[in-house]
């Protein structure tokens, strides 16, 4: 697991409310169906930005983005890299 990794599942595991421990979960595995709730994904989408320093454009504010670990983890090295366009 690399640092990106950790850090998308320390910030889920404090703001996502999941049932389930947010270690414990596959990278694909559906976070909504663990228990993410539309409210709880705002408060990860924020810590997220916080934690690395970047903005999720408006076009990756959509349920698919929040979905799994894998989804995020790759919407943020987009981001980071500069492949994803405002």
């Amino acid at each position: 697991m690399d640092q990106t990794e950790l850090a998308i599942r320390t910030i889920i595991g404090q703001f996502g409310r999941l049932a389930a421990d947010a270690a414990s979960l596959d990278d694909s595995s559906d976070l909504y169906e663990a228990g993410l709730t539309s409210h709880a994904s705002v408060n990860v989408m924020l810590a997220l930005e916080d934690e690395f320093d970047l903005e999720f454009p408006e076009r990756m504010l959509r349920r698919a983005t929040f979905s799994s670990i894998a989804t995020i983890r790759d919407s943020i090295l987009d981001l980071v890299e500069g492949r994803a366009v405002a």
